[in-house]
């Protein structure tokens, strides 16, 4: 039995609106029995408690003779002795000769009160001086815990600090593999818009990327509109602000002395809604700078190596620092998105690259494109010509050389070729800056690529970007393609809580390649397509659909509006795509057979026809034409995300 002193005076009190401070003149007592005998067998000693009208909220004053000070306590629910617990709120009066009794709980906080009021007031100066050393004991102990944590060979790991748009590697801390939701192998446009996206949903996400500095390339400088209306969506709209980012409203076509011009259908969107060309680094850095603002989002600097894998599921990567550790990063999920030289593909997908041609890439500058905010196609011998704008004073120059083999840029052949075979094709207001560009010798070149999607489903890891699907970058449409695969795997992912489960994941995951298809698929195929009829041929029929197509789109209307709307990703469905290319085959063969039609012209007509067909119809085959036209037939389109 425990018993208190005596010395302190209690009293329960009621209050109809806020506890009182000090005075009990409000108060209503009635004498109660000394003793209080509690639930649990604590009983205390009190010298003359009382209770008050029990149809208001109770409370416990109790008050220090030595002192006095007086500290009142929580409401009170009390019950009897004969009776059912009953709260003080509910009860209209209270039994004759009953004996009020106390939750255990009540009791606990009773007693911790009456501590404090015998000790705190005769220690206080104590406890003030107390409590101050001990916070100065605990800021000595946390700084030698800091100082020791710097030492340790995996602090090392660079990270990305955004400083008046620089990017700067520091020194930052671990302890994020068992933090990590997601690993991501690259920061290109796809890594670093997916590192934003999934921070924004609340996941950690950990971004190793090989060089953090401002990438240099001369591709992915055009964003189609349907790519615009992605990063829209995706939030990072403010990406392609103050990088001196054109507006894109369309193209022009030039072919024999003749030209064209084919606008986007923006009439039903947003008055910003348009295309948008840029230097590829600026773009790629405000996009790594949005990301590294999330706290949850962290960019490091190193290689990956290899992927960690146990037993057939995929449980991180393995990297080297940029100073040379070799160091593992876990996370029960890893997206791969390093770009078109990815080493780490190999197991992931079926990857048959070609290289149909190569871009040789110039900036010009000093000079007004024909048609402005537009990009120009010149279908040139032997292959197409591209001019765009990156800046209010720079044009983008590419010209794509059929193959993989160039002329060499250092014995001068390259430049030779350029004035002599290329400049005499291209539009009068460029050539002197074509010229100058070549003159000034900041000649570049890239590879075109060209993959189909063929992955191999595996657990714990996800292929995106160029690592996974590359298409000709003649229409630029590898932008709009990665950042709407982003949303797709943003919505696929938003539901899940847990990801620890591979097997269920992957097998989840699945469905992302069959809900992709239509638009990439579309975009992929376009753009083959398109590179093989814009190129210059010997054969007759290829040059009659050549002709038909530029001719086609300058028929207007629907005749311009649906393939451009294909091109851009704001319409991309691939029924459209295959009724326009074969309407271009066919409107090629009225052409052939007008005014009178012979047997060379119907001959030439039904080698036209099958040229088309040969053309689309193995790329349709190759991007898969059941996923492409009748997703929903594929049972992984109804895949249900796994139970937490």
């Amino acid at each position: 039995m425990m018993r208190f002193n005596s010395c302190f005076r209690s009293s329960i009190y009621s209050s109809t609106a806020a506890k009182p401070a000090h005075s009990t003149s409000s108060f209503v007592h009635r004498p109660l029995p000394t003793r209080h005998t509690f639930p649990t067998s604590v009983s205390w000693n009190l010298p003359s408690p009382t209770v008050s009208r029990p149809n208001r909220p109770l409370y416990i004053q109790i008050t220090n003779p030595k002192t006095k000070i007086t500290t009142t306590t929580f409401p009170v629910v009390y019950c009897t002795d004969n009776s059912n617990t009953t709260s003080a709120t509910t009860q209209n009066r209270e039994p004759e000769g009953s004996k009020p009794r106390l939750f255990f709980g009540q009791q606990i906080r009773i007693g911790m009160l009456i501590m404090m009021t015998i000790f705190m007031d005769k220690y206080i100066a104590g406890t003030f001086f107390a409590s101050v050393f001990g916070f100065l004991i605990l800021c000595i102990l946390q700084l030698r815990s800091n100082k020791q944590y710097k030492q340790k060979p995996h602090a090392d790991r660079p990270c990305l600090d955004i400083r008046s748009n620089q990017m700067a590697v520091d020194e930052c801390r671990t302890g994020w593999d068992s933090d990590t939701d997601v690993i991501i192998v690259g920061a290109g446009v796809v890594g670093a818009a997916l590192s934003y996206t999934l921070g924004k949903e609340g996941r950690r996400v950990r971004v190793i990327e090989r060089d953090l500095s401002e990438p240099d390339r001369i591709v992915g400088e055009l964003l189609q509109p349907g790519g615009y209306l992605k990063l829209i969506e995706l939030g990072l709209e403010d990406c392609v602000v103050h990088i001196d980012a054109q507006r894109v409203l369309g193209y022009a076509l030039f072919k024999d002395g003749r030209s064209t011009r084919v606008s986007y259908p923006l009439e039903n969107f947003h008055s910003d809604v348009a295309g948008r060309s840029f230097h590829h680094g600026r773009f790629i850095q405000r996009m790594r700078e949005k990301a590294a603002s999330l706290a949850n989002v962290r960019l490091e600097q190193g290689t990956v190596t290899s992927l960690l894998e146990d037993d057939g599921t995929v449980k991180g990567v393995e990297y080297k620092t940029k100073s040379g550790k070799q160091l593992k990063a876990y996370a029960p999920l890893t997206i791969v998105c390093d770009g078109c030289f990815s080493n780490l593909r190999r197991s992931l997908c079926s990857s048959k690259v070609e290289i149909p041609s190569c871009f040789v890439g110039l900036i010009l500058e000093n000079c007004q494109l024909p048609f402005p905010n537009h990009g120009h196609v010149i279908l040139a011998d032997p292959s197409p010509i591209l001019f765009y704008p990156i800046t209010s004073t720079e044009i983008r120059c590419l010209v794509d050389i059929p193959g993989q083999k160039l002329p060499s840029i250092a014995d001068g052949e390259m430049a030779n070729y350029l004035k002599t075979v290329v400049a005499p094709q291209i539009p009068a207001e460029l050539h002197d800056a074509f010229i100058s560009a070549i003159d000034k010798g900041d000649i570049r070149t890239m590879p075109n690529r060209s993959m189909p999607a063929a992955p191999h489903p595996t657990p714990g890891a996800l292929l995106l970007g160029d690592a996974f699907n590359m298409r000709h970058p003649l229409t630029g449409g590898g932008m709009t393609v990665a950042l709407s695969d982003i949303v797709v795997l943003r919505d696929l992912l938003k539901p899940l809580q847990n990801m620890n489960d591979a097997e269920s994941l992957c097998k989840y995951l699945q469905s992302f390649y069959t809900l992709r298809k239509p638009v990439a698929s579309t975009i992929n195929t376009l753009a083959a397509a398109l590179y093989k009829v814009f190129c210059a041929s010997s054969d007759q029929a290829r040059k009659e659909m050549r002709e038909a197509c530029f001719d086609y789109l300058s028929l207007g209307g629907v005749c311009s509006n649906g393939p451009i709307a294909l091109l851009s990703g704001l319409n991309p469905r691939p029924l459209s795509l295959v009724l326009h290319f074969f309407a271009v085959a066919t409107y090629g063969v009225g052409r052939l057979l007008t005014p009178f039609p012979s047997p060379k012209k119907l001959w030439i007509g039904a080698r036209l026809i099958s040229g088309a067909s040969s053309i689309i119809f193995p790329i349709i085959k190759a991007e898969g034409a059941r996923q492409m036209f009748f997703p929903a037939s594929v049972p992984a389109y109804y895949r249900d995300p796994p139970q937490a």
